[in-house]
């Protein structure tokens, strides 16, 4: 017992130390030269903390005409509007909040599994999560992924331990309210219903009048909530850029078999983004507890019959669960035809759950019959573990080699628009919502927005203008109806070949009353009166 109490204790503080290096240097960058180029890592930290940034900073949350995604996912913001009014405006104070979500995940995740099983498995179960390079990288990005994963766990947690509850409709009816919270944290959360859906329903499929009792108190606090929130968004005239979120993350969906087939193949095949080992190993694991349920169905079953490997496995709502979980999300990506690695980190999270728990699964056999299936079991763990020690290796060298190329660039963009003034302070660019949650500096987005961007440019008269390696064609249309640009500076930033200098443009207004036919085939190029040294295309 010494040595065991000694062996946990040491994991224990692995864990620990693993966990708490996510929350070091967190002004760095997302790593540069990692294998996940994800538009987040110069936009999403901004943009979707963009309210809490704009009260704190210039006294009001919303711009009119501009990207205000807050009506349709206003938890974080909100979240983070409280951690700023103790911390200040910072991106470590925004980054630190994710950070403190993947925290309590770990946490979540390990009482899930300390629910159905020993707490070896848990321990496992969070030293995968805290270990993955992956995650790491993510995690440490103040996007809504943490906060949308500490919501799902939360109810997880209390829909597996819904049979020993006194008042099962009233835990019913909170599920439901983390639902709608889950909902306006990100909106993919409604792919994530089914697996809560289950989770409720699993204990309760012999008992039909109280199963419909408890789904009901579920949803009707869902759609009491949300209807509540739609109304608030209606009242205030927030509706159009409620709208607005949804049309802007509109992608052309596959038509026909094959399109669509290719479509989910490109989004199945996307998970290797998170891990290339453990992930096709929860593929595999579903699919080979799948067949060997579907070969001993009681339909097969002959007086000879043996209990399986399978046997409770299916049945269980952590299990089941997580494999609809990731099912869900890899069909929302094969529905929007457009994955982005970042949507893989709530599918890492539920494939590392399936992995763990097949694996103990397995480890656990102990009828004679099921020896090979144990010595498999064993075999899998050996393979885990061994990933997971190149996946620990892999994150403490992105945890000792900070960079901070993205947040020196911003920094000396705002230096030069500070020591060179060129009328208004205000700048446009895609990625100006990060620069103002790292340098202050005011921003429009030129690329989202309610109001088309000729219309905004006029309203709000910038002064600068900032873009990534190359000037879009329709963009210098939209800026040629109100000013002539010249190119000022350039600054180095990431690892993408297309997004690796941000360059800096003054915007000088046409003279009084001037505005150019935005019809004009040569707006799209540089005109008179512009100095651009980079490429249109």
């Amino acid at each position: 017992m010494p040595a065991r109490r000694l062996a946990y204790t040491l994991w224990i503080i692995v864990i620990v130390l693993f966990a708490a290096v996510h929350a070091w240097h967190l002004r760095a960058d997302f790593p540069n030269f990692s294998p996940w180029e994800d538009w987040s890592k110069y936009t999403d930290e901004g943009w979707y903390g963009n309210a809490a940034i704009r009260a704190h900073l210039f006294g009001n949350w919303y711009v009119p005409g501009d990207f205000n995604p807050a009506p349709a996912v206003p938890v974080w913001p909100f979240l983070e509007w409280v951690v700023f009014c103790f911390t200040g405006v910072t991106v470590q104070a925004a980054r630190g909040l994710a950070i403190a979500f993947f925290f309590f995940n770990l946490f979540l995740s390990y009482k899930l599994f300390r629910e159905r099983g020993p707490r070896w498995v848990g321990l496992f179960a969070i030293t995968l999560l805290a270990t993955s390079p992956f995650i790491y990288c993510f995690s440490r990005l103040a996007i809504l992924e943490p906060l949308l994963l500490a919501l799902t766990l939360g109810a997880m947690n209390l829909a597996i331990r819904l049979p020993r509850f006194q008042h099962k409709e009233a835990v019913c009816a909170l599920i439901g309210l983390i639902f709608t919270g889950m909902l306006l944290t990100k909106t993919t959360a409604v792919f994530l219903l089914p697996a809560l859906v289950w989770m409720i329903a699993l204990p309760m499929l012999n008992e039909r009048h109280k199963l419909l009792r408890m789904l009901a108190a579920a949803g009707g606090t869902a759609v009491i909530t949300f209807s509540l929130w739609m109304l608030l968004v209606v009242q205030n005239d927030l509706f159009s850029d409620f709208k607005y979120l949804f049309f802007v993350n509109k992608y052309d969906k596959p038509h026909g078999l094959v399109p669509r087939l290719m479509s989910f193949w490109w989004s199945f095949h996307g998970g290797l983004w998170a891990d290339g080992v453990l992930i096709p190993l929860a593929g595999l694991l579903i699919l080979a507890a799948l067949v060997t349920r579907l070969l001993n169905s009681p339909r097969r079953r002959g007086p000879d019959w043996k209990p399986n490997w399978t046997a409770g496995l299916w049945r269980d709502p952590l299990f089941s669960g997580a494999v609809l979980a990731v099912a869900g999300y890899i069909g929302f990506m094969t529905y929007q035809n457009h994955p982005q690695p970042r949507y893989y980190v709530v599918v890492a999270f539920f494939c590392f759950f399936i992995v763990v728990r097949v694996t103990a699964q397995l480890v656990y056999q102990s009828a004679q019959s099921q020896l090979a299936a144990r010595r498999v079991g064993f075999g899998i763990l050996g393979l885990v573990c061994a990933t997971m020690a190149v996946n620990g290796i892999w994150t403490m060298k992105y945890v000792l080699h900070p960079q901070y190329t993205f947040v020196t660039a911003a920094e000396n963009l705002a230096r030069y628009v500070d020591q060179h003034p060129n009328g208004n302070r205000l700048l446009v660019s895609i990625s100006g919502d990060e620069i103002t949650l790292i340098t202050h500096l005011p921003a429009l987005c030129d690329d989202f927005g309610t109001l088309d961007l000729a219309s905004k440019l006029a309203r709000y008269q910038p002064g600068w203008y900032a873009t990534w390696n190359d000037l879009d064609p329709g963009t210098l249309e939209d800026l040629h109806t109100h000013f002539s640009l010249e190119q000022v500076a350039g600054f180095s930033a990431f690892d993408d070949p297309e997004r690796n200098v941000l360059y800096l443009f003054k915007l000088h207004p046409l003279p009084t009353g001037t505005i150019r036919n935005p019809s004009d085939p040569a707006m799209e190029e540089p005109m008179p009166g512009d100095k651009i040294d980079i490429p249109v295309e």
